[in-house]
């Protein structure tokens, strides 16, 4: 079984993967039910806090309460005594039959987490293979010319004038406040470039009119506020992200430098690049993971084309869905 931890992680992917060694969901509660001291139980489990989750240990040492006996019993004891914070804490609470899928907040950002037994992660790997893989980067081998990628999570299309091809290129910023939503969780999908492919991308986008750039999602125009006339390729517009200072880059620190610029960039100021961020730059996926500091940590941007996604068809549908909605299940 697995555990996830949605949340200000040290890690580049901004979450916790930790492997377990009980069947089910309902076997790891009953382990650790009337533990001593569950805080400590719990994070030397789980690698580390799990904001609010030794609540319904407390309370079941506090009451006495009897160990859950089935899943719908746990479940129950979950709605009752499980602290989320929310404005709908049974909807942020969903326990089925092979997950445990819980959404809070720490009153600084959203998080969630998830029990995944072993049945599931096998049996959706478009829902989870993203939320499961633990490693930096993301694998880089792509699909022939031509492959397909067939997707059936909701994105935000956008089309630029000449792109024709059979192609396209999602990208997907996780971020800590979307200028979208304000939240770090209620984000409103990845972005699908139509009819090119990550190689073109940055061309393509040069092509974009400024006076026009409102028109398209936010993310579509930081992109472009990062790239420079005449580059041939998006690598070096995300490792000027990488070099963002702050926890959340807006277009307002972003001003076009003159074209003799040496060094050209659109940011002002710019940075170095910290130590801890990560980029990676491949022809089919470029991604970044920026750091922020040692309270947030980082957030990431992922930019990949549908011969990527055919050769990582269920990291790249889970990666989407991810970017759709804090319950894979969802």
């Amino acid at each position: 079984m697995y555990f996830v931890c949605r949340w200000r992680e040290e890690s580049p992917f901004s979450k916790r993967v930790v492997a377990l060694p009980d069947s089910t969901v309902l076997d790891w509660f009953r382990r650790g039910w009337g533990h001593d001291t569950p805080e400590e139980w719990i994070s030397n489990e789980l690698g580390g806090d799990v904001y609010g989750l030794d609540s319904i240990f407390d309370e079941a040492r506090r009451q006495n309460l009897p160990p859950p006996g089935s899943v719908d019993q746990l479940r129950a004891l979950l709605h009752e005594h499980l602290w989320v914070e929310g404005d709908d804490k049974d909807d942020y609470i969903r326990l089925g039959e092979h997950a445990l899928r819980v959404r809070t907040d720490d009153d600084e950002v959203d998080l969630a987490y998830y029990f995944i037994d072993d049945e599931a992660a096998a049996s959706s790997p478009d829902r989870l293979a993203f939320p499961l893989y633990g490693s930096w980067p993301l694998p880089a081998n792509a699909a022939r010319a031509g492959a397909l990628f067939d997707n059936d999570v909701p994105v935000r299309t956008v089309r630029v004038a000449g792109a024709a091809g059979p192609e396209s290129v999602f990208s997907v910023r996780l971020s800590w406040e979307s200028p979208d939503t304000d939240r770090n969780l209620d984000l409103v999908g990845a972005v699908e470039f139509v009819g090119l492919g990550l190689p073109q991308l940055s061309a393509h986008l040069q092509s974009v009119e400024a006076s026009r750039v409102d028109d398209v999602p936010y993310d579509v125009r930081l992109l472009r506020a990062l790239i420079v006339s005449g580059e041939h390729d998006i690598g070096p517009a995300l490792q000027r992200y990488a070099r963002l200072p702050g926890y959340s880059p807006a277009l307002a620190d972003l001003v076009p430098v003159p074209a003799a610029d040496p060094l050209p960039s659109m940011v002002a100021p710019l940075s170095p690049q910290p130590t801890e961020s990560l980029v990676h730059l491949d022809t089919h996926i470029v991604q970044a993971a920026r750091y922020i500091d040692t309270f947030f940590g980082f957030d990431q941007w992922f930019l990949f084309d549908s011969r990527w996604a055919a050769a990582h068809s269920g990291l790249a549908r889970s990666l989407l869905r991810y970017a759709a909605h804090w319950d894979p299940f969802a």
